[in-house]
């Protein structure tokens, strides 16, 4: 198979000043020729059992909003570390809870502007397509309260960008030149609804992601962007009801390979193996997303049952644990209103909780007190690690 022809062309361009660089074009979608599909089926074979294995996990789940409450808050915290944020779970929790978090609040704020966008695009997605447009709306939303929120949020880019170095005459990779950048975006979206495209939809995710972090179009937040239309993608093509399956984890844990698979398919053509490792990350995630599911939903049934035998339950104890299990990091003045019970009665219950190791007690003040549903953090905060 010849590569070099899914190769795209360096365009000779300059800079105020100037400095040369070379700024990369890349060719049309689908790649030409097709993919090799003779060693990525027994990969995409297995990638989609463990993609439907969770999906069906979405209509066995007992509250699987719930649960997708949660996983996109883990998405979006995930994917904003790559990004350079330093905040945990708990300090989102805590940030949305109206405390302040144990990091910049301006780190937490984006990871919460990163949910915003999320939920907006899925939201749009019911009954608007996957266009230029929607991925503009998003990408304002996206880019409220985060750094580079004053980089155009919303417009594609008028100026050269470029990922590593200090200017583009020196990075590791620049994008299309700014006058290149609509023709690009054009194709794109026309290869995300040319149905004479037969393609599986992993595939077709797979692709358009390298296709959209390659042409960059915003000065800022490709990377988030380019995450979350994976997500969107499997969602827009029936392969998930609920959006379930976020890779930021399995990029953030192999960010190396992840970059020189991306840097591979633009400078050699080589797409099956950057599919491959798409696939892997798929199958990897998917198992990982359906073993959390189940330790959660075993937590809740177990502490439940906890509460139940114990001589201290009462109706309030069970209710303050089912709304915990949406809010697992929460204020005693929060539970107040949203449980419609007296503080002394959510004080007590809480001690309830707590003596039975379900909650703790966080701040170690008298007043304005905020308590954790420990054990359900800790299966949370699984890989969540900030990266230092």
């Amino acid at each position: 198979m010849d590569n070099g022809k899914r190769i795209g062309r360096y365009i000779k361009s300059s800079v105020v000043g100037g400095e040369y660089y070379s700024a990369y074009l890349p060719k049309p979608l689908p790649p030409d020729p097709p993919i090799n599909m003779a060693e990525i089926y027994p990969l995409l074979d297995r990638a989609s059992v463990a993609v439907g294995r969770l999906d069906g996990l979405s209509v066995v789940l007992p509250d699987p909003q719930l649960f997708l409450y949660m996983y996109v808050r883990k998405e979006a915290l995930l994917s904003s570390q790559i990004e350079g944020t330093q905040s945990s779970f708990s300090d989102l929790l805590i940030y949305e809870n109206d405390e302040v978090p144990g990091v910049p609040v301006d780190d937490v704020a984006e990871v919460s502007s990163y949910v915003a966008a999320m939920n907006h695009g899925l939201e749009r997605l019911r009954d608007f397509p996957l266009s230029l447009r929607l991925i503009k709306e998003i990408h304002t939303i996206l880019m409220t309260n985060a750094r580079g929120g004053t980089k155009q949020p919303g417009e594609f880019r008028t100026t050269q960008n470029w990922i590593g170095g200090s200017r583009p005459g020196n990075a590791r990779f620049v994008p299309p030149p700014p006058e290149y950048v609509m023709e690009c975006l054009d194709n794109f979206e026309k290869f995300l609804h040319d149905e004479r495209v037969k393609m599986p939809a992993l595939i077709k995710a797979a692709v358009a992601h390298v296709q959209f972090e390659t042409i960059h179009p915003f000065l800022d937040g490709n990377g988030r962007l380019g995450r979350l239309l994976i997500t969107f993608l499997l969602c827009v093509d029936g392969l998930l009801k609920e959006p379930l399956l976020y890779l930021s984890l399995y990029f953030k844990n192999r960010r190396d390979e992840y970059y020189s698979h991306l840097q591979s398919v633009r400078e050699k053509g080589e797409w099956e193996e950057w599919v491959k490792f798409f696939l892997e990350g798929v199958e990897a995630t998917a198992g990982q997303a359906t073993e959390t599911a189940r330790k959660i939903i075993s937590l809740f049934d177990a502490d439940r049952k906890k509460i139940e035998s114990s001589e201290k339950s009462n109706a309030s104890v069970l209710t303050i644990h089912k709304y915990m299990q949406s809010h697992p990091i929460v204020s005693t003045a929060k539970l107040k209103d949203a449980c419609g019970m007296s503080l002394p009665t959510v004080l007590r219950n809480l001690a309830v909780l707590e003596s039975m190791n379900i909650v703790k007690e966080i701040t170690g003040k008298e007043r304005r007190r905020v308590y954790t549903y420990m054990d359900y953090i800790n299966i949370l905060n699984e890989g969540t690690e900030p990266i230092r």
